[in-house]
């Protein structure tokens, strides 16, 4: 089993930064891929980044050039946010692959 804590998350003005983090504990050894999922109010949630154990990454098209996903060691990974922006409101959640393990969430806001 394993188990995910997310942090990093709070209110920001657009055009600022937010860095997040996702821990995770358990049975490290057999995570695979790590992703980060974002779920607006009345949206569906959405993949925001990927990164496999190779460090081999993925990017929505809608944060590609301002979010930077990297992984450290076999448990940790980050989401890098920068030039966030009104519509990057959401709560923000880990995933880890295989087995579809999923964090708690952390929000992020961004407004003025």
């Amino acid at each position: 089993q394993v188990q995910l804590v997310e942090s990093g998350g709070g209110l920001v003005q657009p055009g600022g930064s937010l860095r997040l983090s996702c821990t995770a504990s358990g049975n490290i050894f057999s995570i695979s891929v790590m992703d980060w999922y974002r779920q607006a109010p009345g949206k569906q949630r959405e993949l925001v980044a990927g990164i496999t154990r190779g460090g081999m990454t993925n990017y929505a098209d809608s944060v590609k050039g301002r979010f930077t996903i990297s992984r450290e060691r076999y448990n940790t990974v980050y989401l890098q946010m920068n030039n966030l922006k009104p519509d990057d409101t959401a709560v923000y959640y880990c995933k880890a692959e295989p087995g579809s393990h999923w964090g708690q969430g952390t929000q992020v806001t961004v407004s003025s």
